[in-house]
C-alpha cells in the first residue's frame, strides 16, 4: 500500500512567521488582492509552501520600491495570463529604473558617510589635525549646496 504525500499547511500564525510578517499584515495582503487563503473545512486560512515562495517574491518586488498599487497590477497581470506579459515587463523594468536610481543616492550617501567617519578616525588617532569646514567637504565630495 503506498502512503498518500500531503502538502504542508500552515495557519496564518505559522506563515506569517515563516515570512517574517504579522497575521495583520497577512490578512491586508489577502484583502488587496495580493494572496489568496484557502479555507480548510471549518473556514480556518491555511497556507502552503506555493504561498510561501509567492509572498517571498513579493516582499522582493516591494523591497524595490514597488508600490502596493503596483503590485496589484502586477498580480492582475499575471492572472490574466502571457499576453500581459509585455505589461508586467514594463513594470518591472520601471521598477528597476526607480530602484536603481534610488540605490545611486544611497551609495553616494554612504560614500559621504564613510569618508566623514574615516575623517574622524583620522582626527582622533592624530593623523589630521585640521578642519575641514562642512560647505567645503561637501562640495569636494560633488554635493550640490
Amino acid at each position: 500500500m503506498q502512503a498518500i504525500k500531503t502538502e504542508a499547511t500552515y495557519t496564518i500564525g505559522e506563515f506569517a512567521d515563516l515570512v517574517n510578517l504579522t497575521a495583520p499584515t497577512i490578512r491586508y495582503y489577502e484583502s488587496q488582492g495580493l494572496l489568496k487563503a484557502r479555507r480548510n473545512d471549518s473556514g480556518r486560512r491555511y497556507f502552503t509552501a506555493a504561498d510561501i515562495k509567492w509572498v517571498k517574491f513579493l516582499l522582493h518586488l516591494k523591497g524595490t520600491g514597488m508600490s502596493i498599487s503596483d503590485l496589484k497590477q502586477y498580480v492582475t497581470w499575471r492572472a490574466m495570463g502571457d499576453e500581459t506579459i509585455p505589461n508586467r515587463l514594463e513594470l518591472l523594468e520601471n521598477t528597476q529604473a526607480d530602484f536603481l536610481e534610488k540605490y545611486r543616492e544611497v551609495q553616494h550617501h554612504l560614500e559621504i558617510l564613510t569618508d566623514k567617519i574615516n575623517w574622524y578616525k583620522q582626527k582622533e588617532t592624530g593623523k589630521t589635525s585640521g578642519q575641514e569646514p562642512f560647505a567645503d567637504y561637501l562640495k569636494r565630495m560633488g554635493h550640490k549646496e
